[in-house]
């Protein structure tokens, strides 16, 4: 079998992404201009690490286009304009060269926009079957039912008037455990909306280490810092999600920057930190989702330990060719694939979700067709793992939630 058939395959395999920015609140799942792709975060970075103005929003068309298409041409060689060249092939058979294609492109864009089965033919055109927002209030995607779904932050638990609430009342009996009332009551919403995970911080587990899971129910009467009182809260968290089966969602490797920008840190330390925690809480399942390359080998390692931990998909800095590739060795190797779960596309519409998720399923078919070569896997094997990777996974983690 050649390496086109087994794309071709691949490319129609289900997808479940499972972190996403779509619906955002007044925001249409659809670009609504050229901009919206060539603007999208990612791409901008590499944009301006080519000279592009960081302002470029601001600037006169003609001189924005100008500079886009400087910008453009100086970074062909990275993932993100792979991602946006193919964006405008597949989707609008747009090929972005000079000012004249930008302005094309443009209509296209504008065009489609208006047209409500639009965001369903893109997602039709990978086999995107479900996406993932970080709000159950965002969960319903327009002209799209029964994709949408939610792993909200926190369980849609306000932890910030969680810890205030505490803080004001140090070692004061039964505060900590209203607080955790109040988790074990949100928790116990999402459960019966059908939502079977939520998106927690590990900070404090990451800050803390083995002092973190190894906390009272009361914190004392003084010297509580805020990262205790944070976890604390975060434990009551875990709890009240084992005890509905459910899981939560960490992403971790990514740290404030200096500047408005936040980086990756590869900090080998991460997450073996959070092993304590993984063990006080069997019942709960932990799904990591990387953000700093050296953190890949480490998910691996503790979802091979712990039955409750899942390896998730590959998010911010971590989301290249080469961490992909290398990602994807440690799993295979590790782990049966139904531990694993590689989509986490952060897309703001429908246009980046279809482009990044493109990436990943021709770097998915390159990489198993190395396999299939080297006699690892068999053609059936390869698409097994495909399968699980792409869809199954999540598909049996996140079950059918709303």
């Amino acid at each position: 079998m050649s390496l086109e058939s087994l794309r071709e395959e691949i490319l129609g395999v289900d997808v479940f992404d499972t972190h996403t920015h779509l619906n955002n609140p007044g925001v249409p799942i659809a670009a609504r201009d050229f901009w919206d792709i060539a603007h999208y975060f990612w791409f901008l970075r590499e944009l301006v690490a080519a000279g592009y103005p960081a302002n470029a929003a601001d600037l006169p068309e003609k001189e924005r286009i100008e500079a886009f298409i400087q910008a453009f041409h100086a970074t062909k060689n990275t993932a993100m304009n792979w991602v946006v060249r193919h964006v405008f092939s597949e989707l609008y058979k747009r090929e972005i060269s000079d000012a004249a294609s930008v302005r094309a492109a443009n209509e296209a864009v504008t065009e489609t926009s208006k047209q409500p089965d639009w965001p369903r033919e893109v997602l039709d055109r990978l086999a995107i079957r479900r996406i993932v927002t970080n709000s159950s209030q965002t969960a319903s995607l327009p002209g799209l039912p029964g994709v949408g779904c939610a792993v909200p932050s926190g369980a849609g638990a306000d932890f910030r008037k969680l810890r205030k609430q505490v803080l004001a009342a140090p070692g004061q009996k039964g505060a900590a455990r209203q607080a955790a009332a109040e988790i074990a009551e949100a928790v116990d919403k999402l459960a019966a909306a059908g939502v079977r995970g939520a998106r927690a911080d590990a900070g404090p587990f990451e800050r803390l280490g083995a002092a973190a899971y190894q906390l009272p129910e009361e914190i004392p009467a003084s010297g509580a810092s805020e990262d205790q009182i944070e976890a604390l809260l975060a434990n009551a968290l875990f709890a009240a999600l084992a005890a509905h089966g459910m899981f939560a969602q960490f992403f971790l490797g990514i740290r404030p920057g200096t500047g408005r920008i936040a980086v990756p840190l590869n900090d080998t330390a991460r997450v073996p930190n959070l092993h304590g925690l993984f063990a006080r809480h069997p019942q709960c399942g932990f799904e990591l989702v990387l953000g700093a390359e050296l953190g890949n080998l480490d998910a691996v390692q503790a979802a091979l330990v712990f039955e409750n931990v899942f390896v998730g998909g590959m998010w911010w800095y971590n989301f290249r060719p080469s961490t992909y590739r290398q990602s994807m060795q440690y799993r295979l190797e590790a782990l049966p694939p139904s531990k694993c779960s590689i989509v986490a596309s952060d897309a703001r519409c429908v246009e980046w979700c279809f482009g990044k998720i493109l990436l990943i399923k021709y770097l998915l078919a390159e990489f198993l067709d190395g396999q299939i070569q080297r006699g690892w896997l068999d053609r059936d094997g390869a698409l097994r793992v495909a399968r699980e990777w792409l869809h199954d996974a999540a598909a049996r983690r996140y079950g059918s939630s709303a």
